[in-house]
């Protein structure tokens, strides 16, 4: 009897400051997943630089590409497809990680298939376990947040989505007040666990009738808070402040994604993006969904899965392969301000 041949889809993610390439297997079992990281080239800058960026990838494309290959232990022909992020990002960095995956598709006859970035970080939930359908997907990153319902495989219905600040951003803009350099998410929520919620800053559209975010006003408080101690000579407790802010994105993003559940009570809840890592928010889901009738199982992936990576886009590949998704030609482009939905 002979086997099933198995996919292999070699997948690129170049949508911000991350080279990463990465071999996935049957869509849920990771070969290899490089990440070159950039993050010392843009700290002193306070944040990504796009030039920075796509001269960065250009440099790291080919070498991960070659490791991701090696460390799996699998050659071109034994690929099913390869697999791109074309948006949202940075148009010079997505453009870097498509034109590797067209020159490799094109060299070697390979289906080239066209991932979104978002639905990237919610398939790496399918890396840690079989997701079942509906689900819910809490997506908190540096530049989105929202909660998405997935009725079905590639079919998903956004609730709700942020209006202004994205919450990883809001946490990057804070961190430069309190002193920490790009990216402030890790640790200012490290201070936070040092800290209590002593100045109680707002909780934006908690009262509103919808599943909307918005941060802009929280990191306006945040920072009057500071500039106006400041002018009076008066210190603040940095970790009071780290704690503060971080009780108030997390009791949002609670509760908003509890009333999702209400109305769409679904078996299992995704949380994906960059801000997943957090350790406050993962403690704040995992005690009310403990509590939650409906059972609700809260899928996290590990944070080595939660931030840009290539294995993400890959298994979002597969799920697009499975289901007869069209495959991108050689006139695929770059979409910098692509939507899920």
């Amino acid at each position: 009897m002979v086997k099933n041949k198995r996919e292999l889809i070699l997948a690129f993610e170049t949508s911000c400051d991350e080279t990463s390439v990465a071999v996935i297997e049957d869509g849920h079992r990771i070969l290899s997943n490089i990440i070159a990281t950039q993050i010392k080239s843009h700290q002193r800058f306070g944040g990504v630089v796009p030039e920075v960026a796509s001269r960065h990838h250009v440099e790291q494309i080919l070498h991960c590409t070659q490791l991701a290959l090696t460390e799996a232990d699998v050659t071109y022909s034994d690929l099913t497809a390869v697999a791109v992020t074309y948006g949202p990002g940075l148009v010079g960095s997505l453009l870097i990680g498509i034109s590797a995956a067209k020159t490799i598709s094109f060299a070697h006859q390979l289906p080239l298939i066209p991932v979104n970035h978002l639905a990237g970080h919610i398939y790496a939930a399918q890396l840690v376990t079989p997701l079942s359908y509906p689900f819910m997907a809490l997506v908190v990153s540096g530049g989105h947040t929202e909660l998405v319902y997935v009725s079905a495989p590639n079919t998903y219905q956004l609730l709700g989505e942020t209006r202004d600040d994205a919450a990883g951003e809001a946490y990057d803009k804070i961190g430069r007040v309190l002193g920490i350099n790009y990216p402030a998410g890790k640790a200012v929520d490290q201070l936070a666990h040092e800290g209590q919620d002593t100045f109680n800053f707002p909780r934006a559209m908690l009262a509103e009738d919808n599943l909307d975010f918005s941060f802009s006003g929280l990191k306006s408080a945040f920072i009057n808070t500071v500039h106006h101690a400041d002018q009076l000579g008066e210190t603040l407790n940095r970790a009071d402040l780290a704690a503060s802010f971080q009780a108030s994105v997390c009791d949002v993003l609670v509760e908003k994604t509890q009333r999702a559940l209400a109305a769409h009570p679904v078996q299992q809840l995704v949380v994906a993006g960059g801000v997943a890592a957090n350790q406050g928010l993962r403690e704040r889901l995992t005690a009310v969904l403990a509590n939650d009738q409906n059972e609700t199982e809260l899928i996290v992936p590990p944070l080595r899965l939660c931030g840009d990576n290539a294995a993400m886009i890959g298994a979002a590949a597969s799920v697009q392969l499975a289901t007869k998704q069209p495959f991108a030609d050689l006139n695929l482009n770059a979409d910098p301000s692509l939507d899920l939905v």
